[in-house]
């Protein structure tokens, strides 16, 4: 029975957060973390540990699969990984003056009212209107709100996905699958990263749990990349628009029971 429960969890939790990343770039840590913590009873470090090991994966597939359909900025998605990376030491720092509790809700609140973004103001600009941007200006753009983005996903724990998201659509004028592919690039390296550390500084977590939540959370978010690449601009931003709400609401329902 408790390996029924443990197998059920990772699949949800691989399921949300692979369709979450496939989607709309969202970090496995938002939707694995407190699945983990709540149902499994995984304490909070190993529980990221393990959910950004699966977001290696499912974002490495996610931005193949993008970058098959050239909806990747791997120029600027490089300039952008270098700043996050940096600024996500600023963040922790800064973090650690601060309730662990009130940080994670921040994440939460974040991807539901993106949700609602999407849903009711939907990324209109196309990728031939994306492509007629000041070159020179956007990379300007992508130093500064890098190091935003470092911060924030440094001072969460999480979140960094749908900042990037955010910025990329409503500041740097991508169209919304570039965006998200751009992001699922660059969280690639951040994942791998931040799991690296985890397990240095942690030790190795159980085999099964990470296994069964990388192999899962890995299908899905080849499913999720899949469709929305294949996918008309109006019915990929209410996708979008209607998964992150559900995670948000979800993850949040998650939270109040444990």
């Amino acid at each position: 029975m408790e390996l029924f429960i443990t197998i059920l969890v990772c699949f949800l939790a691989g399921a949300g957060a692979g369709l979450g990343t496939g989607f709309a770039g969202l970090s496995a840590a938002a939707v694995i973390t407190p699945l983990l913590i709540t149902f499994l009873g995984v304490d909070t470090y190993t529980a990221v540990g393990i959910a950004l090991a699966s977001d290696v994966l499912a974002s490495a597939i996610s931005a193949y699969t993008y970058k098959k359909n050239e909806n990747i900025d791997v120029k600027n998605g490089i300039v952008i990984l270098i700043t996050v990376l940096a600024f996500t030491m600023v963040g922790s720092y800064v973090a650690s003056f601060v309730s662990s509790s009130l940080a994670g809700n921040v994440s939460i609140v974040m991807t539901a009212l993106l949700g609602l973004r999407f849903i009711f103001i939907p990324v209109k600009t196309t990728k031939e209107k994306s492509a007629e941007a000041n070159k020179t200006k956007r990379l300007i753009k992508s130093i500064i709100f890098g190091c935003l983005v470092g911060f924030v996903c440094g001072f969460v724990g999480a979140g960094g996905g749908l900042m990037m998201l955010l910025i990329f659509t409503s500041v740097l004028g991508y169209d919304l699958k570039t965006a998200v592919g751009t992001s699922v690039f660059v969280m690639t390296f951040t994942a791998l990263t931040g799991a690296v550390s985890h397990f240095v500084i942690k030790g190795f977590p159980d085999p099964l749990m990470l296994g069964l939540c990388a192999i899962f959370t890995l299908i899905w978010a080849r499913i999720g990349a899949r469709i929305a690449n294949k996918s008309k601009e109006k019915v990929l931003n209410l996708t979008t628009g209607i998964l992150l709400l559900s995670i948000g609401v979800s993850v949040l329902i998650v939270n109040l029971i444990k």
